[in-house]
């Protein structure tokens, strides 16, 4: 984290200056917005976190409530969701709350009396290697005040506006093209309508989703035949395992997936209700008391005694999906572009059971908001848009297609040994493939294909450990300048800009002549791209990583983009220069012993891997989506 580089102030340092410009809110709106985030969900949470990073980015952030979610919904916080929320500085407050969920347990029917249960083995929740995070859990509406509290303290002050509803639109000319209607839902004018003219508009409201419902998309898929039940409780319990995470089958009488919440009492129980009918209001009317007789049920012949309900619902498991992710119609010409976008519950809807709903969502948002950013602020042509719906439709079937066969095989019923014709799941079997979706419910299966922001592999074999289209796979380094243990990952930061990171050779001679071309050549992409007096790396941030100890590298006599100075008062950046150290980051990832670059997208995946000596096709890339400055 770094701060005073315009100059000392006192307090919080999290509290950015505001901007001059940044936009505040009285009574009335603003007739016209950059961005129009419709629903205060996980996925406008994330947007607004990341467009209040640029106050020059007009955004507007409203939710159809009359206040903030206060509880339930979801509470599953993948590893690549945590990796996130480190780019946004929160990740330590995250865990600092959160439970880590360490170990899952499992139980099935005992093998002398198949009426009780018995404990059948247990696994790692996240298997050693995937992530220097853990999976953790917090419920939904916390993790929306963590985004909502990032954005509020920004220079853009950028806070929600409770009690407005999307309504409807029109596209008209100008440079403001998308006339929005607008309703307040409560409150002293509740009724009233309002018109916001904005040049984007991107519908995070939900499954139930009006600017959906407005731009002609449909969610289709499998109707719900498969209902749960979920509660978030306190209760006392001679259950041993009621503070690890548990999937429990019993003996025809259902399945129970017991997760413990954060805070040391309270755990959600997903309490399987069953086949139903599609559309079968009767379920959703089971109460709470119902549904801890049912769990009870189940853990026989333990017992847990309900104290108190935080939260409780019932939802039926269905997956469906929009065809595209934002407003263009099929086969759209090229230069055509969005203008309205879906992201999260708005465009794919699945079961709880996977646990990556939330989790999705974010990342659908992380993947617009840069791009949104970037073609706002001039850095890229508006046709970079289009890759959004691209990669995260893709995303979302991959994700649908997981959660059909995860949310049917939990809720199998147990084998019976002694009836294995009738079918079911052993305990080893749910083992098992609990263990093999390790990494898609870790959040890091996601793996972006070839296209102009993602690259061919023809030089992979230089970092077999960062595979391109993956998220950056972080790792321990030692920080030149005062010999920090840090993780190379965590320099990462939301702020919109390219990483490269230039892994050296042997000697770090090829590293160095890099990086001198990257601060003096003409055909340079630094210097192509980077505005006239803008900082040196306002668009694409530099680290070079050298091997061997810390103690015998000068920074000061480096190429100056590895001390770049930036900021009003022309401050050093001393934070771009790395040693492997003791944890060898080149073995742990798979560098080449000729060294390799990494370019790494805003949003932390890996855009591509090319050699030291790359100069063209360095350039020739970053020319495939920036604008010449």
């Amino acid at each position: 984290m770094q701060f005073y580089r315009d100059g000392y102030r006192p307090g919080d340092p999290d509290i950015k200056p505001a901007a001059p410009h940044a936009l505040e809110y009285g009574e009335d709106l603003p007739a016209e917005v950059d961005v129009l985030i419709v629903g205060t969900g996980p996925a406008g949470t994330v947007l607004a976190a990341q467009l209040a990073a640029f106050p020059d980015v007009r955004t507007l952030l409203i939710e159809r409530r009359a206040e903030p979610l206060q509880a339930g919904h979801a509470d599953g916080v993948a590893c690549r969701t945590v990796e996130m929320f480190e780019a946004f500085g929160l990740a330590d407050a995250l865990l600092r709350e959160a439970y880590w969920v360490n170990e899952v347990r499992f139980w099935g029917p005992s093998v002398e009396d198949r009426t009780k249960i018995q404990r059948t083995g247990w696994v790692e929740d996240t298997p050693e290697g995937l992530s220097e995070f853990p999976h953790v859990i917090v419920n939904q509406a916390r993790m929306q005040q963590f985004l909502l509290q990032h954005a509020a303290r920004s220079a853009s002050r950028l806070e929600p506006q409770y009690g407005l509803e999307f309504v409807g639109y029109e596209l008209d000319e100008g440079e403001h093209p998308v006339v929005v209607s607008l309703r307040r839902t409560a409150g002293e004018y509740e009724g009233q309508e309002l018109t916001v003219r904005a040049k984007y508009v991107v519908g995070c409201d939900g499954a139930r989703s009006n600017v959906r419902r407005a731009i002609g998309r449909e969610l289709k898929g499998d109707a719900a035949n498969h209902a749960w039940g979920v509660m978030d409780v306190l209760a006392t319990t001679d259950f041993p395992d009621w503070r690890t995470k548990n999937i429990v089958q019993s003996a025809g009488k259902g399945s129970l997936l017991m997760i413990p919440r954060e805070g040391g009492n309270l755990v959600r129980c997903y309490v399987d209700l069953g086949e139903v009918t599609a559309g079968d209001g009767a379920i959703r009317q089971t109460s709470a008391e119902q549904l801890a007789a049912v769990a009870n049920a189940i853990l026989h012949p333990y017992t847990i005694d309900v104290r108190s309900v935080a939260w409780s619902s019932v939802y039926e498991v269905g997956q469906r999906l929009t065809d595209r992710f934002d407003d263009l119609p099929d086969h759209a010409p090229s230069g055509v572009t969005p203008r309205i976008f879906l992201a999260g519950d708005a465009c794919h809807t699945h079961s709880a059971k996977a646990g990556q709903g939330m989790n999705v969502s974010m990342q659908d948002a992380f993947n617009l908001g840069w791009k949104l950013a970037a073609v706002l602020r001039g850095r890229s042509d508006a046709a970079l848009l289009r890759s959004y719906s691209e990669e995260r439709q893709t995303v979302a079937q991959d994700l649908i297609a997981f959660d059909k066969f995860w949310s049917a095989f939990i809720a199998k019923p147990a084998l019976d040994p002694a009836h294995p014709e009738r079918g079911g799941v052993s305990a080893d079997d749910m083992r098992n493939e609990f263990s093999r979706q390790g990494r898609y419910t870790a959040g890091l299966a996601t793996t972006y294909t070839p296209s102009t922001l993602t690259g061919t592999g023809e030089h992979q074999h230089l970092a077999t450990g960062f595979e391109i289209g993956t998220r950056f796979h972080s790792a321990p380094v030692r920080r030149v300048a005062d010999a920090r243990r840090d993780e190379l990952g965590h320099a990462h930061r939301a702020d919109g800009r390219w990483r490269i990171y230039a892994f050296g050779d042997a000697e770090g001679t090829a590293l160095i002549e890099f990086a001198s071309w990257l601060t003096d050549g003409a055909d340079s992409p630094v210097r192509t791209f980077t505005p006239a007096g803008g900082d040196i790396d306002s668009v694409i941030d530099v680290h070079a990583i050298f091997h061997g100890s810390h103690h015998g590298i000068d920074t000061t006599t480096l190429p100056s983009i590895l001390l770049p100075t930036s900021g009003s008062l022309g401050l050093q950046d001393w934070e771009k220069v790395w040693a492997s150290g003791e944890d060898d980051i080149f073995t742990a990832r798979g560098i080449a012993d000729e060294g390799a670059l990494v370019v790494v997208r805003p949003d932390q995946y890996i855009a591509h891997v090319l050699p030291l000596s790359a100069r063209g096709e360095v350039t020739e890339f970053f020319c495939g989506f920036l604008l010449p400055a």
